[in-house]
């Protein structure tokens, strides 16, 4: 039995090591692929729900996961469409992303091919924006996997993970709207909450949330830390500062690392602070998987941190 199953589009990365150069390092990604490594690397028991293609870069997404003790069982294989694969590059204005995913075997997914017994067993179900943004049918199995967490008893944590490269803003905007307040844990990046919302403020955009049902917030601010609401609570925990090489998939270790530390039995506050800490320490090296950091090197960057304030 899992204590996070997350189901989404794994992808197979490529990411630009120096800016306007060709060379490109080969990792992997996906949003909830992501988080759900960075919650078993916290610890968690974990089991991730998706398809990819018979091809090799599929067969390298399988032993991913298995290497980091996440069950996958419950992959499917599309021989009729391939593994989706995206490209980062970096510039002045941050690190941007191109993709080559139309008609991937995840976009495929069917609420019918869902492992139901294994999302009623679980304690958090986590999906993303992302999942229901790349296929009408991979929508609907999101929106099945919510009912069926909720049905068990299981709480549901969503991120919204905006990328208008895959659908128009009144969709998304309708879709996250929809989405919210079905889940127990919201977790928007302030930059997605900005496009998806209309608004500027923090404050604002957490009204915003709040008002379309949403249970529990963390919004989330780069190295600002994150801010956490609920209608009767408002608190914002500090982030850290180090050297950033490059952000991709910060957010994605954030949610992993987060849910991790509450299954644990953490409470929220002090989670938040693990998960920025986490989420800080991803973002030193390139790629969105490789340098997710272990429970070890989380808990031995807080205690430098405490060290150095005291």
């Amino acid at each position: 039995m899992a204590d996070i199953v997350a189901i989404g589009e794994p992808m197979i990365e490529f990411n630009q090591v120096q800016p306007d150069q060709p060379g490109f390092l080969q990792g992997f990604g996906g949003d909830t692929s992501n988080a759900i490594i960075a919650a078993a690397r916290q610890g968690a028991r974990t089991a991730y729900y998706t398809r990819v293609g018979t091809d090799a870069f599929g067969d390298r997404l399988l032993s991913l996961w298995q290497a980091e003790g996440v069950d996958t069982r419950h992959v499917q294989r599309d021989a009729q469409a391939a593994t989706g694969v995206y490209f980062v590059t970096h510039g002045a204005g941050g690190h941007e992303f191109s993709y080559l995913r139309a008609g991937s075997a995840a976009s495929r997914m069917t609420p019918s091919d869902l492992p139901a017994g294994a999302i009623r067993q679980a304690r958090w179900l986590h999906v993303s924006g992302i999942s229901q943004a790349i296929s009408a049918t991979a929508c609907d199995t999101v929106f099945e996997a919510i009912e069926v967490a909720r049905h068990a008893g299981a709480r549901v944590s969503y991120d919204s993970n905006l990328r208008l490269k895959l659908w128009p803003l009144a969709r998304a905007r309708a879709i996250i709207r929809a989405t919210i307040g079905l889940t127990d844990l919201f977790l928007p990046s302030l930059e997605d909450a900005q496009q998806f919302t209309g608004l500027d403020d923090a404050d604002a955009i957490i009204d915003w949330c709040l008002q379309a049902g949403a249970r529990t917030m963390v919004l989330k601010l780069g190295k600002d830390g994150a801010m956490i609401a609920t209608p009767t609570l408002r608190t914002r925990v500090a982030g850290h500062v180090v050297k950033v090489v490059d952000a991709t998939g910060a957010g994605d270790c954030f949610a992993g690392a987060l849910l991790a530390r509450l299954v644990l039995g953490e409470p929220l506050d002090l989670a938040v602070r693990y998960a920025n800490a986490a989420a800080a320490l991803t973002t030193t090296g390139f790629g969105a998987v490789a340098p997710i950091p272990a429970q070890a090197d989380v808990t031995a960057f807080l205690n430098r941190q405490a060290a150095t304030t005291d």
